[in-house]
């Protein structure tokens, strides 16, 4: 497995891990069995993972039923959304108190 330049960059950054004594002694036993460093190990696992996490976030298949249906929403006008629209233009929760309306229950 080839190293990416995240591995082999300069490290310059402090990661601390609190572990239990079964999972370190796992750690070190497949870190070893790979012939890297526990350190190394440890990095390059977590970067996969991060890199497979990230991943399904930025891509996804479609058939070309679907992409047809995709491309066509996307190529759509814009709908009026007056309630959308609305909210947006209303104060925000951490705005001045004075600028957000007062809501008072009737008697």
């Amino acid at each position: 497995m080839a190293s990416s330049p995240v591995v082999t960059g300069r490290r310059t950054e402090k990661l601390d891990v609190r572990v239990s004594r079964t999972a370190k002694t796992k750690l070190q036993a497949a870190a070893t069995a790979s012939h890297r460093s526990m350190s190394d190990f440890v990095l390059e696992s977590a970067l996969a993972r991060a890199e497979e996490t990230l991943v399904e976030r930025r891509t996804f298949g479609l058939d070309a039923e679907a992409w047809t249906a995709f491309q066509a929403a996307l190529n759509a006008p814009v709908r009026p959304l007056p309630r959308l629209r609305a909210l947006l233009h209303e104060p925000g929760f951490f705005d001045a108190a004075s600028a957000r309306p007062t809501k008072r229950k009737a008697r």
